[in-house]
Protein backbone atom coordinates (compact mmCIF):
# COMPACT_ATOMS: atom_id res chain seq x y z
CA UNK A 1 0.00 0.00 0.00
CA UNK A 2 1.11 2.81 -0.94
CA UNK A 3 1.46 5.44 2.37
CA UNK A 4 0.72 9.64 1.29
CA UNK A 5 2.35 11.53 3.63
CA UNK A 6 1.19 15.10 5.09
CA UNK A 7 3.04 18.01 5.01
CA UNK A 8 3.99 17.99 8.69
CA UNK A 9 5.01 14.37 7.42
CA UNK A 10 7.53 15.91 4.98
CA UNK A 11 8.90 18.35 7.03
CA UNK A 12 10.20 15.88 9.34
CA UNK A 13 11.35 13.86 6.29
CA UNK A 14 12.87 17.32 5.22
CA UNK A 15 15.28 16.94 8.49
CA UNK A 16 15.92 12.89 7.71
CA UNK A 17 16.66 13.86 4.38
CA UNK A 18 19.63 16.62 5.53
CA UNK A 19 21.09 15.03 7.85
CA UNK A 20 21.47 11.71 5.32
CA UNK A 21 22.68 14.72 2.84
CA UNK A 22 25.18 15.93 5.00
CA UNK A 23 26.31 12.35 5.74
CA UNK A 24 27.25 11.80 1.91
CA UNK A 25 29.32 15.03 1.76
CA UNK A 26 31.25 13.66 5.11
CA UNK A 27 31.84 10.65 3.26
CA UNK A 28 32.72 12.57 -0.20
CA UNK A 29 35.33 14.07 2.08
CA UNK A 30 37.07 11.39 3.19
CA UNK A 31 37.73 9.26 0.39
CA UNK A 32 41.14 8.59 -0.56
CA UNK A 33 43.66 6.61 -1.55
CA UNK A 34 44.82 3.95 1.04
CA UNK A 35 41.85 4.38 3.10
CA UNK A 36 39.73 1.34 3.81
CA UNK A 37 35.65 1.37 3.64
CA UNK A 38 35.23 0.78 7.03
CA UNK A 39 36.97 3.41 7.79
CA UNK A 40 34.80 5.31 5.73
CA UNK A 41 31.51 3.51 7.20
CA UNK A 42 32.55 3.95 10.89
CA UNK A 43 32.66 8.17 10.16
CA UNK A 44 29.19 7.85 8.85
CA UNK A 45 28.46 6.06 11.81
CA UNK A 46 29.51 8.52 14.33
CA UNK A 47 28.41 11.36 12.04
CA UNK A 48 24.93 10.24 12.17
CA UNK A 49 24.95 9.38 15.55
CA UNK A 50 26.11 13.20 16.77
CA UNK A 51 23.79 14.72 14.84
CA UNK A 52 21.03 13.10 17.39
CA UNK A 53 19.99 10.18 14.43
CA UNK A 54 20.57 6.88 13.62
CA UNK A 55 22.18 4.69 11.00
CA UNK A 56 19.16 3.56 8.76
CA UNK A 57 21.07 0.65 7.50
CA UNK A 58 23.00 -0.57 10.74
CA UNK A 59 21.02 -4.05 11.24
CA UNK A 60 18.58 -3.50 8.57
CA UNK A 61 18.21 -7.30 7.75
CA UNK A 62 21.13 -8.02 9.56
CA UNK A 63 23.52 -5.85 6.97
CA UNK A 64 26.74 -5.00 9.57
CA UNK A 65 27.54 -1.88 7.88
CA UNK A 66 25.81 2.16 8.12
CA UNK A 67 26.24 2.17 4.50
CA UNK A 68 26.94 0.39 1.56
CA UNK A 69 29.99 1.44 -0.04
CA UNK A 70 30.86 -0.62 -3.25
CA UNK A 71 34.00 -0.28 -5.20
CA UNK A 72 34.25 -0.50 -8.87
CA UNK A 73 32.04 -3.34 -10.87
CA UNK A 74 30.05 -3.86 -7.29
CA UNK A 75 26.94 -2.27 -8.31
CA UNK A 76 25.07 -1.84 -4.64
CA UNK A 77 25.02 -3.32 -0.92
CA UNK A 78 29.10 -3.43 -0.80
CA UNK A 79 29.85 -4.36 2.80
CA UNK A 80 32.22 -2.51 4.64
CA UNK A 81 35.58 -3.77 5.29
CA UNK A 82 39.36 -3.80 6.55
CA UNK A 83 40.58 -5.57 4.12
CA UNK A 84 38.63 -3.07 0.64
CA UNK A 85 41.33 -0.48 0.47
CA UNK A 86 40.76 2.75 -2.18
CA UNK A 87 43.46 2.85 -4.56
CA UNK A 88 44.18 5.13 -7.25
CA UNK A 89 41.42 5.40 -10.11
CA UNK A 90 38.69 3.55 -8.46
CA UNK A 91 34.90 4.72 -8.25
CA UNK A 92 33.22 4.29 -5.01
CA UNK A 93 29.34 3.90 -4.56
CA UNK A 94 28.55 5.07 -0.86
CA UNK A 95 24.71 4.62 -0.67
CA UNK A 96 23.87 6.25 3.23
CA UNK A 97 20.37 6.67 5.50
CA UNK A 98 19.63 8.34 8.57
CA UNK A 99 16.05 7.53 10.71
CA UNK A 100 15.29 10.69 12.65
CA UNK A 101 12.09 11.47 14.38
CA UNK A 102 9.93 7.92 12.93
CA UNK A 103 11.30 8.89 9.24
CA UNK A 104 13.99 7.98 7.25
CA UNK A 105 16.58 9.25 4.20
CA UNK A 106 18.18 7.39 1.70
CA UNK A 107 20.77 8.51 -0.80
CA UNK A 108 23.60 7.67 -2.92
CA UNK A 109 26.34 8.75 -5.22
CA UNK A 110 29.45 7.73 -7.05
CA UNK A 111 32.85 9.41 -6.62
CA UNK A 112 36.21 8.82 -8.13
CA UNK A 113 39.88 8.00 -5.65
CA UNK A 114 42.18 10.38 -7.17
CA UNK A 115 42.58 10.41 -11.13
CA UNK A 116 40.08 8.48 -12.80
CA UNK A 117 39.31 7.23 -16.60
CA UNK A 118 37.20 9.29 -19.23
CA UNK A 119 35.38 6.38 -19.13
CA UNK A 120 34.59 6.60 -15.68
CA UNK A 121 33.98 9.99 -14.98
CA UNK A 122 31.18 9.82 -18.55
CA UNK A 123 29.63 6.86 -16.60
CA UNK A 124 29.28 8.59 -13.36
CA UNK A 125 27.91 12.00 -14.99
CA UNK A 126 25.55 9.89 -17.12
CA UNK A 127 24.05 8.13 -13.96
CA UNK A 128 23.62 11.42 -12.19
CA UNK A 129 22.19 12.96 -15.45
CA UNK A 130 19.79 10.22 -15.67
CA UNK A 131 18.11 10.95 -12.54
CA UNK A 132 17.43 14.10 -13.00
CA UNK A 133 15.70 13.19 -16.38
CA UNK A 134 13.08 11.13 -14.22
CA UNK A 135 12.25 14.06 -11.57
CA UNK A 136 12.05 15.98 -15.21
CA UNK A 137 9.59 13.74 -16.24
CA UNK A 138 7.78 13.52 -12.70
CA UNK A 139 7.37 17.63 -13.37
CA UNK A 140 6.89 18.00 -17.15
CA UNK A 141 4.35 15.14 -18.08
CA UNK A 142 0.89 15.62 -17.35
CA UNK A 143 -0.55 13.59 -14.84
CA UNK A 144 2.78 11.41 -14.74
CA UNK A 145 3.24 7.67 -14.13
CA UNK A 146 6.04 5.58 -12.55
CA UNK A 147 6.38 4.56 -16.45
CA UNK A 148 7.70 8.27 -17.53
CA UNK A 149 10.38 8.23 -15.09
CA UNK A 150 11.88 4.67 -15.96
CA UNK A 151 11.35 5.55 -19.64
CA UNK A 152 13.15 9.06 -19.28
CA UNK A 153 16.20 7.49 -17.17
CA UNK A 154 16.74 4.71 -19.62
CA UNK A 155 16.07 6.23 -22.70
CA UNK A 156 19.32 8.62 -21.12
CA UNK A 157 21.57 6.27 -20.45
CA UNK A 158 20.67 4.12 -23.49
CA UNK A 159 21.95 6.88 -25.40
CA UNK A 160 25.21 6.56 -23.99
CA UNK A 161 25.61 3.24 -24.59
CA UNK A 162 24.83 1.61 -20.91
CA UNK A 163 22.16 -0.31 -19.37
CA UNK A 164 19.82 -0.24 -16.26
CA UNK A 165 20.37 -2.69 -13.75
CA UNK A 166 16.82 -4.34 -13.84
CA UNK A 167 16.55 -6.92 -10.75
CA UNK A 168 16.98 -3.79 -8.39
CA UNK A 169 15.13 -1.08 -8.39
CA UNK A 170 13.93 2.08 -6.54
CA UNK A 171 11.54 2.53 -3.93
CA UNK A 172 8.95 4.65 -1.62
CA UNK A 173 10.93 5.80 1.50
CA UNK A 174 9.06 7.21 4.73
CA UNK A 175 8.68 5.17 8.07
CA UNK A 176 10.53 2.31 6.41
CA UNK A 177 13.54 2.15 4.57
CA UNK A 178 11.56 0.38 1.58
CA UNK A 179 8.12 1.20 1.16
CA UNK A 180 5.53 0.65 -2.17
CA UNK A 181 5.74 1.50 -4.51
CA UNK A 182 8.75 0.01 -6.40
CA UNK A 183 10.61 2.71 -8.90
CA UNK A 184 12.58 0.66 -11.75
CA UNK A 185 14.68 2.74 -13.48
CA UNK A 186 12.86 1.44 -16.86
CA UNK A 187 9.20 1.61 -18.10
CA UNK A 188 6.67 2.62 -20.56
CA UNK A 189 5.65 5.89 -21.17
CA UNK A 190 2.24 6.52 -19.64
CA UNK A 191 2.32 3.39 -17.88
CA UNK A 192 2.71 1.95 -14.42
CA UNK A 193 1.36 3.72 -11.00
CA UNK A 194 0.01 7.09 -10.85
CA UNK A 195 2.03 9.99 -8.73
CA UNK A 196 0.11 11.99 -6.69
CA UNK A 197 1.34 14.72 -4.35
CA UNK A 198 2.26 13.03 -1.14
CA UNK A 199 4.55 10.73 -2.40
CA UNK A 200 7.89 9.87 -1.46
CA UNK A 201 10.00 7.55 -3.39
CA UNK A 202 13.54 7.21 -3.61
CA UNK A 203 14.72 7.06 -7.40
CA UNK A 204 18.30 5.83 -7.28
CA UNK A 205 19.49 4.82 -11.49
CA UNK A 206 22.17 1.94 -10.98
CA UNK A 207 23.95 2.37 -14.32
CA UNK A 208 26.30 -0.64 -16.14
CA UNK A 209 28.84 0.10 -18.55
CA UNK A 210 27.90 -3.38 -20.02
CA UNK A 211 25.36 -5.80 -19.28
CA UNK A 212 22.47 -4.79 -17.47
CA UNK A 213 22.72 -8.41 -15.88
CA UNK A 214 24.46 -8.84 -12.49
CA UNK A 215 24.98 -11.24 -9.96
CA UNK A 216 25.27 -11.45 -6.02
CA UNK A 217 28.25 -12.32 -3.81
CA UNK A 218 29.09 -15.00 -1.79
CA UNK A 219 28.51 -12.72 1.35
CA UNK A 220 24.80 -12.22 0.81
CA UNK A 221 24.35 -8.95 0.10
CA UNK A 222 27.33 -7.35 -2.71
CA UNK A 223 25.55 -6.89 -6.34
CA UNK A 224 28.61 -7.26 -9.16
CA UNK A 225 28.03 -6.61 -13.11
CA UNK A 226 28.27 -10.19 -14.51
CA UNK A 227 30.72 -9.00 -17.00
CA UNK A 228 32.91 -7.07 -14.67
CA UNK A 229 32.29 -4.05 -16.08
CA UNK A 230 31.93 -0.29 -13.99
CA UNK A 231 28.73 0.32 -12.59
CA UNK A 232 27.39 3.58 -11.13
CA UNK A 233 24.69 4.92 -8.93
CA UNK A 234 23.12 7.87 -8.37
CA UNK A 235 20.13 8.18 -5.72
CA UNK A 236 17.72 11.38 -3.75
CA UNK A 237 14.20 10.87 -1.51
CA UNK A 238 12.30 13.36 -3.15
CA UNK A 239 8.47 14.59 -2.16
CA UNK A 240 6.59 14.69 -4.50
CA UNK A 241 3.88 18.28 -3.87
CA UNK A 242 1.24 19.81 -5.42
CA UNK A 243 4.08 23.05 -6.13
CA UNK A 244 6.64 20.73 -7.56
CA UNK A 245 9.14 18.15 -6.68
CA UNK A 246 11.60 18.29 -3.15
CA UNK A 247 15.13 16.75 -3.19
CA UNK A 248 14.88 15.96 0.45
CA UNK A 249 18.39 14.61 0.31
CA UNK A 250 20.17 17.33 -1.40
CA UNK A 251 22.14 19.56 0.56
CA UNK A 252 24.97 20.44 -1.71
Amino acid sequence: MIQLKTPEQIEIMKVAGRITGETLLVAKELIREGITTKEIDDKIRTYIKKCGAKPTFLGYGGFPGSACISVNNEVIHGIPSHKKILKNGDIVKIDVGAYWHGFTGDSAATFGVGEISEEAKRLIEATKESFYKGIEAIEKTPNPRLGDVGFAIENHVKGYGYSVVREFVGHGVGQALHEDPNVPNFGTQGRGVRIYPGMTLAIEPMVNQGTHEVRLLNDGWGVVTADGKLSAHYEHSIAVTDNGVILLTKVD
